[in-house]
């Protein structure tokens, strides 16, 4: 299954597709595992893993262990913003590690390559 990852890098964006032949590579990594980027076409980078969804729109967080989606009660952070102080609700979130059922990654660049990312994306298209 391919995934969509997004890339942060200061107050820019990028937005590129992995194909089902790298995004083998990365399942069973983790929030917060850095990887290095060559495997998705940008060499010299090193990205760190900070979250990301799965094929039916459930947030990743980090404190949940595993590939699994669970319901658990919530007071803020990821997967529900409270309205009021002292608000909980019960919201379903998928686990920290990146599986087959995960459909976009964000990550932020971790260490910097030689080339520009706009450079290396407009080159590899």
């Amino acid at each position: 299954m391919a995934f969509k990852l997004v890339i942060s890098e200061g107050e820019n964006s990028h937005q590129l597709e992995v194909e089902a032949t790298e995004s083998k590579k990365l399942i069973g990594l983790k929030i917060g595992d850095n990887f290095d980027a060559s495997l998705v076409g940008l060499k010299g980078y090193t990205l760190k893993i900070t979250g990301g969804s799965d094929k039916n729109g459930f947030p990743m967080k980090k404190d949940v262990e595993g590939p699994r989606r669970i319901k658990s009660l919530l007071s803020g952070g990821v997967g529900f913003n409270p309205k009021r102080d002292g608000q909980r609700r019960r919201k379903t979130v998928r686990g920290n590690t990146i599986s087959d059922d995960i459909v976009q990654i964000n990550a932020i660049v971790d260490q910097k390559g030689e080339k520009n990312i706009d450079e290396l994306l407009k080159s590899e298209k």
